[in-house]
C-alpha cells in the first residue's frame, strides 16, 4: 500500500532543506536556540512578505530585527 505524497518542505535562505522548521512546528514546548540556529550566528526568517534577522550577539543575546 502506497503512502500519500509528502508536503513540500520549507527551504532556508541557502536553499538547503530546513528540517528544523518542521521539528519546531511539531513541538509543544520551548525550542532550544542551539537547535534553531544550527551552529550559525544569524538566521533569516520570512514572515509573510517581511524578512527578519535573528542573530546572536557577542554577549550571547538574541536580537530580532526587521
Amino acid at each position: 500500500m502506497s503512502q500519500p505524497p509528502r508536503a513540500p518542505r520549507p527551504d532556508d535562505v541557502g536553499g538547503e532543506t530546513n528540517d528544523v522548521a518542521l521539528t519546531v512546528l511539531a513541538t509543544d514546548g520551548p525550542v532550544d536556540s542551539v537547535t534553531l540556529m544550527r551552529g550559525r550566528r544569524e538566521l533569516i526568517i520570512r514572515h509573510g512578505a517581511d524578512t527578519y534577522r535573528l542573530r546572536i550577539t557577542a554577549s550571547n543575546k538574541l536580537i530580532l530585527t526587521k
